[in-house]
C-alpha cells in the first residue's frame, strides 16, 4: 500500500469523513420525526446506530478489499449494498438494545419508520461513498495533471537547454574557422604576428573550454572572454582596432548564457570596422533598467540600413541569427535583440535579458 493510500486511513482522515456521516444521521432523524413516526430521541439513536455501523463497514471493506481505489472502484457496486444491509441490521439491533425495545414489536408498531430507515440507509450509504470516492478521484486527477504539467515543463526546459547547447556548438567552430583563416593570411605576411596570434588563440581556447560547456556563467567571465577575443584580434589589426569594456561591479556576478556576446563583437568588427581603412572602436557596456539587463555592443564602423534587416536575419549574418535564437530558446518573449544603425554612422546592438537571469523560461 502506497503512502497516498495509507494516508486515507489515518485518524484525521477518518474523522474528516465521519463528521459528515454524523451530520447526515442527525438530519435523517429530524426528517423522520417531522414527517414520520416516533419521537426525536429514539429516531436519533436509530439513525446514528444504523448510519455509523453502515459507514464503518464500508470503510473496513474499502480498506481490506480496495487497496487501490483508482483501479478497483467498481467493487463499490458490491460493497455498498452488502454493507448497507449488514449495517442496517447491526445498527438496528444495537439501537434496540440501547432503547430496550423489542425488535419484532418496533417493526409491527412502526413499519413505515423502519422501512424509511432501510431506504434512507441505502441512499445515504451510496451517496456518501460516491461523494468520498469522487473527491479522491478528483484529487488524484489534479495530482496527475500537476505531475503531467511538471513533466511537460521539464521536457520543455530540457529541449531549450539542448537547443542552447546545439547553437553554442555551432558558434564555437564558426569563430575558430574565422580566426584560423586570419592566421593563415598572417603566416606569409607577418610570421611574428602569426606566432603571437597563435599563442593568444591557444590561451583563449583553454580559458573558454569549461565556460563553453556550461548553460550559464557570470557576466564578469563573459567580459573576460571578450577581452581575450579582442586581444586576439588586435594581433592582426593592430592600431586599427580599439575597444572599451565597461562592466559595473554590481553586475559582475549576474548570470547569462556563455559566449552570447562574442558573435556580436565579431560581427561589429567584421562588418563594421574591417571595411574602413582607418578601422575604429568597439564598446561593450552593461547596465540595468527595470527588470532587465541591457548589454550594448557599439561600433564606429560603416553601419548598415537597419530598416532592411531584423534581429533574426541581419543580412544573413550567422552570428546575429544564432544569438537571436539562443535568446529566444532561453527566455522566450522576455528576452530580445535590438539593432540600431544607418550607413556611415556605426551600429548599436542591444541585448535585453530578464532579471534574475537563468535558463528557466
Amino acid at each position: 500500500m502506497g503512502i497516498q493510500t495509507a494516508s486515507r486511513w489515518t485518524a484525521i482522515a477518518l474523522l474528516q469523513r465521519g463528521l459528515p456521516v454524523l451530520t447526515g444521521n442527525t438530519v435523517i432523524a429530524l426528517g423522520l420525526t417531522a414527517f414520520g413516526d416516533g419521537d426525536f430521541g429514539a429516531n436519533l439513536v436509530y439513525s446514528h446506530c444504523i448510519g455509523i455501523c453502515t459507514w464503518l463497514l464500508i470503510e473496513a471493506c474499502q480498506f481490506r478489499l480496495m487497496p487501490d481505489p483508482k483501479r478497483q472502484w467498481r467493487r463499490l457496486y458490491l460493497i455498498v449494498p452488502l454493507c448497507v444491509t449488514l449495517g442496517y441490521a447491526g445498527g438496528f439491533y444495537l439501537a434496540v438494545r440501547l432503547l430496550n425495545d423489542q425488535a419484532n414489536g418496533i417493526w409491527s408498531e412502526h413499519p413505515r419508520l423502519m422501512l424509511g430507515y432501510l431506504l434512507l440507509s441505502l441512499l445515504a450509504g451510496g451517496a456518501l461513498t460516491y461523494y468520498f470516492m469522487s473527491r479522491e478521484q478528483l484529487a488524484a486527477a489534479s495530482e496527475a495533471m500537476a505531475l503531467a504539467g511538471a513533466q511537460t515543463e521539464a521536457a520543455q526546459r530540457h529541449a531549450a537547454e539542448s537547443k542552447l547547447m546545439l547553437l553554442q556548438s555551432q558558434l564555437e567552430p564558426h569563430m575558430l574557422f574565422n580566426t584560423l583563416a586570419n592566421l593563415r593570411a598572417l603566416i606569409s605576411t607577418d610570421p611574428a604576428a602569426a606566432t603571437a596570434m597563435l599563442d593568444r588563440l591557444i590561451a583563449y581556447l583553454r580559458a573558454t573550454l569549461n565556460a563553453s560547456r556550461a548553460t550559464a556563467h557570470p557576466l564578469q567571465m563573459e567580459f573576460d572572454r571578450l577581452r581575450d577575443y579582442l586581444e586576439l584580434l588586435k594581433v592582426r589589426m593592430g592600431p586599427r582596432l580599439r575597444y572599451t569594456l565597461a562592466l559595473p561591479a554590481a553586475l559582475a556576478q549576474v548570470p547569462m548564457p556563455p559566449l552570447l556576446l562574442q558573435p556580436l563583437v565579431e560581427n561589429a568588427i567584421k562588418h563594421g570596422l574591417e571595411p574602413k581603412v582607418e578601422g575604429g572602436s568597439v564598446t561593450v557596456q552593461a547596465r540595468t533598467t527595470g527588470e532587465h539587463l541591457i548589454v550594448e555592443v557599439c561600433d564606429t564602423g560603416v553601419g548598415f540600413d537597419a530598416t532592411l534587416t531584423n534581429a533574426a536575419s541581419a543580412d544573413n549574418r550567422f552570428g546575429l541569427a544564432q544569438v537571436h535564437e539562443r535568446i529566444a530558446a532561453a527566455y522566450g518573449e522576455r528576452g530580445r535583440l535590438e539593432l540600431a544603425s544607418s550607413p556611415g554612422s556605426g551600429s548599436v546592438i542591444r541585448v535585453h535579458l530578464p532579471l534574475p537571469l537563468g535558463n528557466s523560461r
